[in-house]
């Protein structure tokens, strides 16, 4: 905890905070592989106590000793060689995303701290917002690692437009509207009841947004307002509690969302993220629809009603959509 004279808790144990990362990362990874998934006899049958590898296991594959294999899990990260760490990340049928996370880990709980520094304020280049603005046909958004939406053009609004509301109106007493406090995706998932509906896949979706949080933690556990941003969801989202125990990463790039909008129904958006070169801790995100189809007759409806109303990020209770925006059967 942050103290009196460490408003930014920089001084907390940090590097004891990433050896528990590691020791629980590594330990979730063995359990869900199998040794027949391995290539390994299950010696001891039934009377297995782990049903995933054991340590010695992930040491024999990894090509190192036990010995070694268990200090490091147990998070002592001095020294790791790279084909020491590729050897594991082999052993454990490491995704891309989950390799870099340990890489992430093992750095944080090395010997070099890394400096200390203020939360940077999150700012949208005017640039930036004008290349938004340019898209008139595409929902478009600048986030941050930790799901801030920090930037949106006007069809980006209104197709969250009960993200937005959300922010304007919450939900309970427990998280009152804070103007200098951008809307986040990962509040709106699992704090807001909406979510469920305007979300049609809501279970990946949580399950992407947990992934994606836990492995900026991995790249930035200083970020103070990440950290708080856990602390919130963890103290108030059991689904999120549950998730965060998982210890998934990912890396979200390309996909799809099935949304539910409250003016004109279903959309299926195939989306794409880009890194903003100059703003390394930001990215854009943008959303399209196949050419000629259902959800891009409602996105067009959409942009004609966020056009003509006055207030372009109505929240769900919206009632001066025209009566033609329900897309047809």
């Amino acid at each position: 905890m942050a103290g009196k004279n460490d408003p930014y808790g920089v001084n907390r144990d940090m590097r004891g905070d990433f050896r528990a990362e590691i020791r629980e990362f590594l330990g979730t990874r063995r359990a869900r592989v199998t040794p027949e998934q391995a290539g390994l006899p299950a010696y001891g049958g039934d009377r297995r106590r782990v049903t995933g590898l054991r340590r010695e296991e992930v040491a024999l594959l990894a090509g190192i000793s036990s010995e070694y294999y268990t200090r490091l899990e147990r998070g002592n990260a001095t020294g790791v060689s790279e084909s020491v760490i590729d050897g594991i990340a082999q052993a454990l049928q490491l995704d891309e995303a989950e390799r870099i996370h340990l890489l992430d880990l093992l750095r944080g709980a090395g010997p070099t701290r890394p400096p200390r520094r203020r939360p940077a304020q999150q700012r949208v280049r005017p640039a930036v917002q004008r290349v938004l603005d340019s898209m008139t046909g595409t929902p478009a958004f600048v986030l941050s690692g930790r799901l801030d939406v920090l930037a949106a053009n006007a069809l980006g609004r209104a197709l969250f437009s009960p993200l937005y509301a959300a922010l304007a109106a919450p939900v309970d007493s427990a998280a009152p509207a804070d103007p200098a406090r951008p809307p986040n995706n990962a509040r709106f998932v699992f704090l807001d009841p909406h979510a469920t509906e305007f979300f049609r896949d809501w279970d990946e979706v949580a399950n992407d947004t947990v992934a994606m949080l836990r492995a900026e933690a991995g790249r930035d556990a200083y970020d103070r307002r990440l950290t708080d941003l856990i602390g919130e969801l963890s103290t108030r989202s059991e689904e999120f509690r549950r998730r965060w125990a998982a210890h998934n990463v990912r890396i979200h790039t390309t996909g799809a969302k099935r949304l539910h909008h409250p003016i004109v129904g279903d959309l299926d958006l195939p989306f794409e993220t880009f890194p903003l070169g100059a703003d390394p801790t930001q990215f854009l995100l943008t959303y399209t629809a196949e050419p000629a189809s259902r959800s891009q007759e409602a996105l067009n409806l959409l942009a004609s009603w966020s056009a003509t109303t006055n207030d372009d990020i109505a929240g769900p209770e919206a009632t001066d959509a025209p009566e033609s925006a329900e897309p047809r059967d």
